[in-house]
């Protein structure tokens, strides 16, 4: 069976997944055929249904949250369908198997202040500030995800026009612009460095190569901790905070759609249940009995 994962992942990879979906992919794969090999169910036949209700009861014993487990599901399922398209299983074990509701998570978000906070600090960091100060602008106006911003290149970013090219998931392109705060920022972090070209990689690590997804995330972690903010902050946090706010702002959910760059618009209706302050506010002036007290 393991042979089968390997051929299965360098599918994925020729499909352009990202490697973070990858990496959720093999790691989800690895657990199960660990599980198996447990069991002494090594052979691609042996991906029968009572040995994925077992393995997926034994993630509900150890408590894995909804949507892990929904998650690890998917990863099997889509490998069960390519070992099926592959003649190497006679059927999907997975059609006879209802899955679970997925929870509806609601995004969590900084405060404009927490997040001009959080820019303030990377701005006032002991080495590097420039670039940290670019980078969180960069997240915070655009609203990127952290594999699409450590993928880009010095000429992604259009200067004169204000708008950046992002590569997004499947591997589609869309333009989102950028403010000129953030645009200030990155012209400021470019003249520290040596003869930046147009092909490298927009941010570098302290060794001088590109950042990666997981130093981006460290680095936010740090920043966040020194920032003195109460909770745990990620790249995605200054994702949902850019998407919150231009809601609370007057943004319509079509453009945001275009700028977060979800496939379906569900996907970004669930900001709509987080921007309370926009909601009362039109409330309080819209309500006959509030305009009365006014009165």
């Amino acid at each position: 069976m393991k042979e089968q994962v390997q051929a299965f992942l360098l599918h994925l990879h020729n499909k352009n997944f990202s490697a973070h979906t990858l990496q959720s992919y093999e790691q989800d794969l690895q657990q199960f055929t660990a599980f198996c090999a447990a069991r002494k169910c090594t052979r691609v036949t042996d991906f029968t249904l009572p040995n994925v209700r077992a393995f997926l009861a034994s993630l509900s014993n150890n408590k894995y949250a909804r949507n892990t487990t929904l998650r690890k599901i998917a990863s099997l399922r889509s490998f069960a369908n390519f070992l099926v398209e592959n003649e190497q299983l006679p059927s999907n074990p997975f059609k006879l198997l209802p899955a679970p509701k997925r929870e509806r998570l609601l995004p969590k978000f900084l405060t404009v202040d927490e997040t001009n906070r959080l820019i303030e600090t990377a701005a006032g960091s002991e080495h590097f500030g420039a670039r940290n100060r670019a980078l969180l602008e960069l997240l915070y106006s655009c609203g990127m995800r952290r594999s699409e911003l450590t993928g880009l290149k010095i000429s992604d970013v259009d200067f004169f026009n204000g708008v950046v090219k992002v590569l997004g998931k499947g591997n589609k392109e869309r333009f989102i612009p950028i403010t000129q705060t953030a645009l200030q920022a990155l012209r400021d972090y470019l003249a520290t460095r040596r003869n930046p070209r147009a092909g490298e990689a927009l941010f570098l690590n302290k060794n001088g190569t590109p950042l990666t997804g997981d130093g981006l995330a460290y680095l936010v972690k740090t920043l966040s901790i020194k920032s003195n903010i109460a909770r745990k902050v990620t790249p995605h946090s200054l994702r949902h905070s850019f998407a919150t706010h231009l809601l609370n702002n007057g943004c319509d959910l079509r453009s945001l759609q275009e700028m977060l760059g979800h496939k379906s618009l569900l996907a970004t209706q669930v900001y709509t249940h987080v921007s309370l302050d926009k909601l009362k506010s039109v409330y309080e002036h819209a309500h006959p009995k509030n305009q009365e007290k006014q009165l």
